[in-house]
């Protein structure tokens, strides 16, 4: 594993919201320090996570090198079971079982739980009006790992992990979460924040990125 990238996106206690997006850890970290920088950061702030075929694919593969590496996840697996204040909770809603929130595969949910029904996220997320994949796919990954050329992932991975995020908007539409002046001002916080790290000096991807948003998005 070479890169875990994600979208965070938080309300401060004064009510001001936050978004970043970025890769876990520097080129140069092990996958040991990928994986436990991810695990850590659920063990401090209980995040929801949200996620396209995380069910599937990433998150059983963070299982299988958390293994390998010794990490532990303690929050990660908490199903009710331990001696937290909180534990109890979690039997009603943890990271583990696939009907629970606290973390949404939304590719799952969308299909009803049908792997027959399944969509793709690059097609779903431009026939939303987004994006969608750019420069690469997953099938290139491994190739482009071969090659040496781990900026390349972190960047499609951090374009990937964006289109989840906008997808995940477009759902809190469709579900009542978000009012549609609500939805619009959200869209609009995403973009101005990627318009900013545009003009940063490795930019370049969100430069290419913005332009693949449509009127209607």
């Amino acid at each position: 594993m070479c890169a875990i990238s994600c979208v965070i996106r938080r309300t401060t206690k004064e009510g001001t919201p936050q978004i970043k997006v970025g890769t876990l850890g520097t080129v140069q970290d092990d996958e040991k320090v990928l994986i436990q920088t991810f695990f850590e950061l659920i063990e401090k702030y209980t995040p929801q996570l949200v996620s396209w075929n995380g069910s599937g694919f990433d998150l059983p593969v963070l299982h299988y090198r958390a293994l390998a590496n010794h990490i532990q996840a303690p929050r990660y697996w908490e199903m009710g079971e331990s001696q937290e204040n909180d534990s109890r909770e979690f039997k009603w809603n943890n990271y583990i079982s696939r009907y629970h929130m606290r973390h949404l595969d939304l590719m799952d949910l969308l299909a009803k739980f049908n792997g027959r029904a399944n969509a793709p996220l690059d097609g779903l997320a431009k026939l939303c009006g987004f994006p969608g994949k750019m420069g690469m796919d997953g099938s290139q990954v491994w190739p482009a790992y071969l090659d040496g050329k781990l900026e390349d992932i972190r960047r499609y991975c951090e374009t990937d992990v964006v289109n989840t995020y906008l997808m995940y908007c477009r759902f809190q539409l469709l579900r009542g979460g978000f009012s549609l002046a609500e939805y619009e001002e959200e869209i609009a916080f995403v973009k101005t924040y990627l318009e900013g790290l545009s003009k940063e000096p490795n930019g370049a991807q969100w430069q290419e990125y913005l332009l693949g948003f449509s009127q209607d998005a």
